[in-house]
C-alpha cells in the first residue's frame, strides 16, 4: 500500500495492529500452557480476553470511520511471537521459563504501547475523536498489562528463577 497522506498511515498503521492482535490471539493460550506459574498463567487468560476486547475496538473504529483495513501481516508481533516459541521449546518449563515468558510478554506491551500511542496521535491530528477514545481505552489497557507483568516479575518470579537456575560465572 502506498502510503501518501495521513489517513493511508493512520489506516495502516490500525492494519498493522489489527493484525498483531489477531496473531496475539493465537499466542497467548500456547504462552499460558507453557508457564509454571499460576498467577502468570492467569495473566496470559486474562490478556487474551483483554486483546479480544480490543480487536472489537478496531471493528468499532473501522465501521464508525468507513475504512478499509488492509490484509497485511505484523511483522513484528511475528517476530515476538516466534521468540515466544523459542523460549518455550529452549527453556525447560520451571522458574527460568516463566521469567523468559514474562520479557517476552512485556515485549509485546511495549510494541503495542508505541503502536497505539501513534494511532492515537494520529487519530487526533485527523479529527477522529470517537477513534481516538477507543484507542485511548486500549492504549490503557496495554500499560496496566505491563505494569502487571513487572508485579509478577519483582513479585517473585524472577528471584524464584535466580534460585531455581543459580548464576552462571
Amino acid at each position: 500500500m502506498a502510503v501518501k497522506t495521513l489517513e493511508d498511515l493512520f489506516i495502516h498503521e490500525l492494519s498493522d495492529i489489527y493484525s498483531a492482535e489477531k496473531q496475539l490471539t493465537k499466542a497467548l493460550p500456547r504462552l499460558a500452557r507453557a508457564s509454571s506459574n499460576p498467577e502468570l498463567a492467569k495473566a496470559f487468560e486474562t490478556h487474551l480476553e483483554e486483546t479480544q476486547g480490543q480487536i472489537e475496538r478496531i471493528d468499532e473504529v473501522v465501521s464508525r470511520l468507513e475504512i478499509k483495513l488492509k490484509r497485511i501481516k505484523c511483522a513484528a508481533m511475528e517476530g515476538l511471537v516466534e521468540e515466544g516459541k523459542e523460549v518455550i521449546e529452549e527453556i525447560e518449563k520451571g522458574p527460568v521459563r516463566d521469567a523468559a515468558l514474562i520479557g517476552g510478554a512485556q515485549k509485546v506491551e511495549h510494541y503495542e504501547i508505541a503502536s497505539y500511542g501513534t494511532l492515537c496521535a494520529l487519530a487526533k491530528q485527523l479529527g477522529y475523536d470517537d477513534a481516538v477514545k477507543l484507542l485511548k481505552e486500549t492504549l490503557e489497557e496495554e500499560k496496566a498489562t505491563d505494569g502487571k507483568l513487572t508485579m509478577l516479575a519483582e513479585s517473585g518470579g524472577n528471584q524464584e528463577a535466580a534460585q531455581a537456575g543459580g548464576k552462571s560465572k
